[in-house]
């Protein structure tokens, strides 16, 4: 195999992509990457431990640690603080991380002060903050582990501090978050602050961390846990600290702050009061509104201690509180605070990009940050405390425009719409200008960071859902958005700024980088139907794409309509830019087909346009749109109609350019232009016919576009010219004159053009040299099949001189090494050279330079030609991979007519680097298969291979995926784009042929399941191939008719052997069932438009042939996908799927259409190509099937459906018929041969059917129809009413038939020749019938010419003698056969006087079995005839004369040619007696024939010298008897009288030829014949004329029968040898011959001087009387 099955592809998993960021965004956003995602979520706090609860110490005493209590979660470096939360279990010292558990040297404190340790010196012990269950620390208790943070000069503020209020039961929010002026709101009841707790960027899990230590009222300083979360905005990290607040009263010092043991010290303020004015003070002087937004929270459910629930508080409300207060110290609105404070947020997280110039997109620290004051700012707007449109307003405030991520976030979060955002901006363009160039860097920055794709496409989504619902609403919609001025504008510009942004860069493709060109592309997906679904009403959408389409049609018009003439070529579907097909595409799935070429037309009627726009579009229309083709000729019939309705010349130019450009995409998705020009202005009925007004309308229009148009379509109109009245010719004339003198200036003169140019292509005009090399070869492919000069060749040397001898000979006559055997190029060489096509001095420089090139060749010179640039080929494979990955993915299966269009032009491009030669067959021309022997370019089976594999591979990739239903219109499409490929059609049908006929049973399951969709896929374009000619091997004796695509599977699918057997049942199994599946939504009309009718046909042959089970009518229903699966699964059994396919009640459906019926002469055809020994079937097995199919299913079947009704005859009939058809049809299997023998299980069946009509007979041989011969009726009708070809070949034809005759007849029973009758009470034997038949049609195959065969001159006479049975008296009913025979057919006679000693013992056998009596009289005189003519040459007897001398004579010649010496023949002639005229006449007349036979039948033995010296000496005896002979050759009409009964019982070949026997006599010709016999002149000039009439009509006067047995013309004489003997006798007879003989001659003298004018005038002369009388010496004849 050339081409090898790959390996099944793996399928690859449908992953969702990556977000860019999660869903949703965490209110709290991790401080480090460290952070779970899960860490916002909020955990209960556990039960108390209630074991050992101590009572509530009073304020001031000291209160020691509860295990159990909740512990602060830390985030520093990825580790964790445990707290005391199901999920979050302890790690080492009370969760620290593992390095700071075990005590050890603390790390600095949080200002840079001294180390933290187990003591305040910084011993080594530490202890976990929570105490009792902490981890081994050190010594020293109620220290807490500080981490390590970056070092400052300045210590941050504080922004909150929460205490622990002395006597309390549990945790007291003692100081609400800091504010500039600190809220008077009452605080959250008792039960301690939320589980999550963030007050002003500070972080606290769970309830407060630790409790007071009890107090001493003694003591001058009060201990209490504080929890100071520092500052995001400052510090840049997020820190939960643990720390022991002293307040020294005394001095007023600050918050003291220090690791390890509490030391009790005496309060400074006398009560909690004070202690909270105080921090008050302190935190006044530190808060920072702006971080106050950028806290979140999540709700939580904080529980108690004594499991009693506390009220859940939540974050709002401090965040409330104090913009509340702020808003009141300031005096403003606290709703306007928020949305300021909210902008100068967001411009300082914009700000903070490390980018130099502001992106669209932030980084993940920015988004981080944003989502947090977002989640914020939602909790305000929930609480009715935020401005939206100051925000907008403020927005447009800030320094630089706001980045489009962070606007995309709030219309996202339903903060702020965008459309609230734009109808803000105080400045509409800028808003424009802004947006395009954030969309602009959007769409870069997606192309340059595959990360950010998914966001950015969801930003583009969003944003354009709002461009559409805002930039084209509909009436309904308006009333809701009234409130929106500037955004519908906004919106509409937007839109309208970066399609133009894409459209400039469709003229610049080639110059633009290719990162922008990808940016554009990524901006197209706005116009993907998928991105809007629900969200924007379907009106807009539409609306919103026609519009975009009439812009692109419209924009910068600038182009002319003769630049687009010029042009257009380049606007194909493959050239143009990738950027507008791909729009285009997009732009089309919002409409139909018929909607889309509706707005092309409504654009064209109403604006300017762009024509590469239009012409582009229009490509694309056509190759992405299955039914754009009926419509744009719709689109251009009613173009025309109104151009010639108005006289309009733009839609007569709209019309043309639309139809090329079209025409430029290939004829696999519209017409080409040839066709449309014909179709349209060829004939009378075009709409230029109606008046001459119109006709010089249509004249004016194309004169207008010479200067402009391309060679490819001035030829066209020349060589297709519009139909013109006759009185109008000169308005054509005047066209082709200005069109020939525009081709002269591209310098292509209409001379030029090829013989066979294809004039349906657009590309340019092929040079002459190209072109010459194409007709040379399809002019060979001609002579190849007829041997005959194409016509078109000998038009071309005479009316096409100079092409002819400038391009045609050259390209013909290119030196090569000469094959040793001829081949066709040779032959057809030499044909042109005896036909003096071929000047004598180009031919001799042709056979110099041939040698000259094999002595270069000989001497090893010769070079190597250089392999063709695999590049296009390279680039057809990259092609044919991508379209693989399109065709497993349904969601790209709207990619696939475009890929595919890209594949074509590749093809396109490889098909034209391939060899010169290479045919470029014309649109109607038949396609030439050599079926016995397939030929491929290398070049092109590659190709083919190639095409074939990419089929098959997409084929089963795309079954692991999808069934053949759900895979879409991929595999059709490509199938149809290589049938637009005409001059790939050639090669495929011939690889085709090599892989089905020649390599069918070798092919693997793929191969077959590939091979058999394509064969469907194929038959589905059957309207794009022409029919085939199929070459069978051999010279055909009739030429076959051309096939349609469907017959030519028929050829290819042949069951002769086992192996062909199963190979044809798993093909056409695998074929029926693809297309069931494939198209299982069709109708059954539609399915048998689509089936090939073969191909069930070989299944109604095959299933039943292999199956028991099938040969019952069994039906049951089947899902379509169960044949598919049977099919496709690894190990395949086809006998089970295609019994499965078989008992499908669809398919058992489809078998009862007209077209799909086998009929019983279907079934025989195929059952007489099987060979019996190589059969699947044993002998008894097959004898088994025939006896079903014959008795049991088509005998008793209606005639409707192929059966024969019950009537036997009526299947003989079909049975011999098909017998017939089957042996003249060529048999492909044995070497090109005739198949010449018939199977035997099928004769065995014909003849018991004869058999049975016989005895069926007999019983009613009273009746007519008993007398009918009903099987010599049937072969008779087969020789009527016949088309009948050339004469040569009708002549061979009927031959050939007339020997099957024969054949058969000799195989049915021999009684069946005879038909018996009743006529009153005696039974009679009639052969009328018989000898009728033998006299019109079966002596004409008698190579003998006067005798019939031996098989069936025995066979008659064995039926004779069986059919004699049925008489009361056997021999009187055998003599009147006889003696019937002496009159009615003496060739019977002639037969057995020839076959005697052969026939003899049997006959007499057979009489003497049957009847044990002496042979009938007739039958016993035979014998006599025989014995006297036996005793007349060998003991010299008188030879008797009794009966007929003819038959007498028949015996004597038989017995001389059989047993007299070659000498003795004077001796036996001149023993005869005198009153022999007729006997001897007879012998003349006998041995003319076996001359006549000797020259065109060798084989039979007859030798041509004995004939001749027989033929003379009995010419010889018969003048010195003076007797006369020349009647012999009187024809019977002019001499019906004597020896009427020799002439009409010779063939009609050899009557012909009787002239040529007749000049062979010549030498015995003696002067004093012509004076005896007057009428010898007239007979010698009649035979003359048939003889050059002969030769003048072609025929061959010594072309023998069989191929191979040419005579030696040097031997037996060459015919003009012959026609010049006759001629000199002539001329030196008619001087001599007596004036009564001119008489006669005078009707014969016109046709002589017409074919031998010399003759004639000789005759002429020599006929007046006195001319005869100037003779003065006798002049010697020879």
């Amino acid at each position: 195999m050339s081409w090898l099955w790959p390996e099944p592809p793996t399928p690859v998993p449908h992953t969702l992509p990556q977000t860019a960021f999660a869903e949703r965004v965490p209110p709290l956003p991790c401080p480090t990457p460290a952070c779970p995602p899960t860490s916002h979520l909020t955990h209960p706090a556990p039960p108390p431990d209630t074991t050992a609860a101590p009572p509530p110490a009073p304020l001031g005493t000291d209160r020691p640690p509860q295990h159990g209590s909740p512990r602060l979660r830390h985030y520093q470096d990825g580790g964790r603080v445990g707290g005391t939360t199901p999920s979050f279990q302890p790690m080492g010292g009370g969760g620290l991380p593992p390095r700071a558990a075990n005590g050890g040297a603390g790390r600095a404190g949080l200002f840079g002060g001294k180390r933290a340790g187990g003591r305040r010196d910084g011993g080594p012990g530490r202890e976990d903050m929570a105490g009792p269950a902490g981890g081994s620390g050190g010594k020293g208790k109620g220290g807490v582990n500080v981490p390590s943070l970056p070092s400052y000069t300045t210590p941050p503020p504080p922004a909150c501090v929460v205490l622990w209020a002395p006597g309390s039961p549990s945790p007291q929010l003692l100081l609400s978050p800091a504010a500039s002026a600190l809220p008077r709101n009452p605080l959250p009841k008792a039960g301690g602050l939320p589980a999550t707790a963030p007050v002003l960027g500070w972080e606290c899990h769970g309830a407060l961390s630790a409790e007071l230590p009890r107090a001493n009222h003694t003591e001058t300083s009060c201990t209490a846990p504080v929890m100071l979360l520092a500052n995001e905005g400052l510090t840049g990290a997020t820190s939960t600290l643990s720390v022991t607040c002293a307040v020294a009263a005394e001095r007023g010092r600050n918050l003291n702050f220090s690791a390890g043991r509490a030391r009790k010290r005496k309060s400074a303020f006398g009560s909690g009061a004070e202690l909270r004015e105080a921090a008050l003070r302190l935190l006044d002087r530190h808060q920072n509104l702006n971080d106050l937004l950028l806290e979140v929270e999540d709700s939580v459910k904080p529980g108690g201690q004594g499991g009693v629930e506390h009220q859940e508080v939540s974050s709002e409300s401090f965040i409330v509180s104090v913009l509340q207060e702020q808003a009141s110290r300031l005096g403003v609105p606290t709703a306007i605070l928020a949305a300021k404070t909210a902008v100068t947020n967001i411009e300082r997280i914009c700000q903070a990009s490390a980018s130099p110039s502001q992106v669209p997109l932030l980084n993940l620290d920015q988004r981080k940050r944003l989502s947090c004051l977002l989640q914020t700012v939602k909790d305000l707007l929930a609480n009715n405390v935020f401005c939206r449109s100051l925000f907008c307003q403020e927005m447009w405030k800030m320094k630089d425009p706001p980045v489009l991520e962070a606007v995309w976030h709030l219309h996202r979060g339903d903060i702020v719409g965008l459309g609230e955002l734009l109808e803000s901006n105080p400045a509409a363009p800028a808003a424009v200008e802004w947006l395009c160039s954030s969309l602009c860097g959007l769409c870069e920055q997606a192309e340059e960071s595959s990360g950010d794709v998914e966001l950015a496409g969801r930003v583009l989504s969003d944003f354009a859902i709002v461009f559409l619902q805002n930039g084209f609403q509909q009436t309904s919609e308006l009333g809701r958005k009234l409130e929106f001025k500037k955004v519908p504008y906004i919106c509409h510009a937007v839109l309208q700024r970066m399609l133009t942004w894409v459209l400039d860069a469709v003229g610049k493709e080639k110059q633009e980088d290719v990162s922008t060109l990808q940016a554009m592309r990524f901006w197209l997906n706005v116009f993907s139907v998928s991105v809007y679904k629900s969200a924007v009403h379907p009106d807009s959408l539409q609306q919103f794409f026609r519009h975009t389409l009439t812009e692109v049609l419209t924009y910068n018009p600038l182009l002319k309509v003769s630049d687009a003439i010029h042009m257009q070529k380049e606007w194909s579907f493959t050239r143009t830019c990738s950027l507008l097909t791909t729009l285009y595409r997009k732009l089309f799935v919002a409409f139909s087909a018929k909607e889309s070429i509706c707005q092309l037309q409504q654009v064209l009627e109403t604006h300017e346009v762009n024509w590469q726009h239009v012409l582009s579009c229009v490509s694309t229309l056509v190759v992405c749109q299955a039914e754009a083709e009926q419509l744009f000729k719709d689109l251009l019939s009613h173009l025309l109609i109104k151009a010639f309705e108005n006289y309009d010349m733009e839609n007569m130019i709209t019309a043309f350019l639309i139809a090329r450009q079209a025409a430029l995409e290939g004829p696999a998705v519209f017409m080409p232009y040839s066709e449309w020009f014909k179709a349209s202005f060829g004939n009378a009925g075009g709409h230029h016919g109606s008046s001459k007004k119109a006709l010089v309308f249509l004249f004016e229009f194309l004169s207008e576009l010479v200067p402009f148009e391309a060679a490819p379509y001035l030829k066209v109109h020349i060589m297709y010219p519009p139909f013109v009245p006759t009185k109008h010719r000169s308005v054509l004339l005047e066209y082709i004159t200005l069109a020939k003198t525009r081709l002269a200036d591209l310098k292509v003169a209409i001379e030029d053009m090829g013989l066979y140019e294809d004039l349906s292509s657009t590309d340019e005009s092929v040079q002459p040299q190209g072109q010459a090399l194409r007709d040379v070869e399809k002019a060979l492919q001609i002579f190849e099949n007829t041997r005959k000069i194409p016509t078109s060749v000998i038009e071309a040397s005479i009316f096409r001189r100079p092409y002819y001898t400038s391009w045609f000979l050259p390209a013909l006559l290119r030196p090569r090494v000469l094959p040793k055997t001829p081949d066709v190029r040779v032959a057809f060489i030499d044909s042109l050279k005896r036909a003096d096509k071929i000047p004598s001095n180009l031919y001799s420089t042709y056979m110099q330079a041939c040698r000259a090139m094999k002595e270069k060749m000989l001497q090893g010179e010769s070079k190597v030609e250089t392999s063709h640039s695999k590049e296009p080929v390279e680039q057809l494979k990259a092609e044919l991979a991508e379209l693989r990955t399109l065709i497993v993915d349904q969601a790209k299966y709207e990619d696939v007519p475009a890929q595919i269009a890209m594949i074509s032009d590749r093809l396109a491009r490889v098909l034209g680097h391939s060899s010169d030669e290479n045919e470029a067959a014309t649109l109607n021309s038949p396609i030439q298969v050599d079926v016995s022997a397939p030929r491929l370019e290398p070049s092109h089976q590659g190709v083919v291979d190639l095409l074939l594999t990419s089929f098959c591979q997409n084929l089963i990739a795309a079954s692991y995926f999808n069934p053949p239903d759900r895979q879409g219109p991929c595999l059709s499409l490509f199938v149809k784009m290589m049938c637009g490929h005409r001059n790939l059609l050639p090669a495929l049908l011939g690889r085709l042929c090599q892989l089905i006929y020649h390599q069918g049973p070798s092919l693997n399951d793929a191969h077959i399941l590939g091979l058999a969709a394509f064969v469907i896929h194929l038959s589905e374009s059957r309207a794009l191939i022409p029919e085939v000619e199929a070459n069978f091997g051999i010279s055909q004796l009739v030429p076959e008719k051309a096939l349609s695509v469907s017959e030519y599977w028929n050829c290819l699918l042949v069951c002769r052997t086992a192996e062909s057997f199963a190979f044809c049942m798993r093909f056409c199994t695998a074929a029926a069932s693809y297309l069931m599946c494939k198209f299982s939504s069709y109708s059954r009309e539609d399915l048998c438009a689509l089936l090939p009718p073969s191909l069930v046909k070989k299944l109604q042959y095959i299933v039943p042939r292999l199956s028991l089970e099938a040969r019952g009518i069994l039906c049951e229903e089947a899902k379509t996908d169960l044949i598919w699966s049977s099919l496709s699964c690894p190990s395949l059994n086809y006998k089970r799927a295609s019994l499965c396919l078989w008992k499908q009640a669809r398919f058992q459906e489809l078998l009862k259409e007209k077209a799909f019926q086998l009929s019983f002469r279907e079934w025989l055809l195929l059952e007489l190509e099987v060979y019996p020994e190589k059969d699947i079937l044993s002998a008894s097995e097959r004898q088994d099937f025939h006896y079903w199919a014959i008795y049991q299913w088509y005998l008793p079947a209606p005639s409707a459906s192929g059966g024969c009704d019950g009537d036997l005859e009526k299947a003989c009939g079909i049975i011999i018929n098909t017998i017939l058809d089957s042996s003249q049809r060529l048999d492909l299997g044995s070497c090109g041969q005739l198949k010449m023998s018939v199977n035997p299980d099928i004769l065995c069946k014909l003849q018991e059917m004869v058999l049975e009509l016989g005895c069926r007979r007999k019983l009613l041989s009273g009746c007519v129809d008993a007398q009918r011969h009903f099987l010599l009726e049937i072969l008779q009708e087969r020789l009527k009413d016949r088309k009948h070809g050339s004469a040569l070949g009708e002549q061979l034809w009927r031959q050939q038939e007339l020997l099957l005759h024969r054949r058969i007849l000799v195989r049915l029973p021999a009684s069946a020749l005879i038909v018996t009758c009743r006529k009153g009470k005696k039974t009679m034997l009639d052969c009328e019938d018989f000898f009728n038949f033998v006299n019109s049609e079966l002596k004409n195959v008698c190579s003998r010419g006067y005798a019939l065969s031996y098989d069936i001159t025995a066979h008659f006479f064995r039926g004779l003698l069986n059919a004699s049975l049925d008489c009361e008296e056997p021999a009187e009913g055998v003599n009147d056969v006889l003696t019937a025979c002496q009159t009615k057919c003496p060739i019977v006679l002639f037969s057995a006087a020839l076959w005697w000693p052969r026939l003899e013992p049997v006959l007499c056998s057979q009489w003497k079995r049957l009847f044990g009596a002496p042979l009938a009289e007739e039958l016993e005189r035979l014998r006599e005839w025989q014995s006297s003519a036996t005793r007349f040459l060998s003991s010299g007897v008188v030879f008797p004369l009794s009966g007929p001398p003819w038959i007498s004579a028949a015996f004597l010649h038989c017995t001389v040619q059989q047993q007299l010496p070659r000498g003795r023949e004077r001796n036996a002639l001149k023993r005869l007696g005198t009153d022999t005229e007729q006997l001897l006449v007879s012998l003349l007349f006998f041995s003319l024939m076996d001359l006549i036979s000797a020259k065109i039948a060798p084989k039979e033995g007859v030798d041509f010298q004995t004939s001749l010296e027989w033929s003379l000496e009995i010419v010889q005896c018969l003048e010195e008897r003076g007797m006369s002979w020349p009647l012999l050759f009187h024809s019977a009409e002019k001499d019906p009288r004597r020896y009427r009964v020799l002439r009409s019982a010779a063939s009609d070949r050899h009557i012909r030829l009787l002239p040529v026997a007749f000049y062979s006599l010549t030498p015995c010709f003696h002067q004093e014949l012509l004076t005896r016999e007057q009428t010898f002149l007239y007979v010698a000039l009649d035979l003359y004329i048939q003889l050059l009439r002969l030769f003048v009509e072609g025929k061959d006067l010594l072309q023998p029968d069989e191929a191979g047995l040419s005579p030696d013309p040097t031997e037996h004489g060459d015919p003009l040898e012959v026609i010049s003997t006759a001629r000199r006798f002539l001329l030196r007879a008619i001087p001599r011959c007596p004036a009564q003989s001119f008489g006669n001659v005078r009707p014969l003298l016109p046709t002589c001087e017409e074919l031998d004018p010399e003759l004639g005038a000789t005759l002429l002369h020599f006929s007046r009387p006195a001319a005869a009388m100037e003779l003065d010496e006798e002049l010697v004849l020879f």
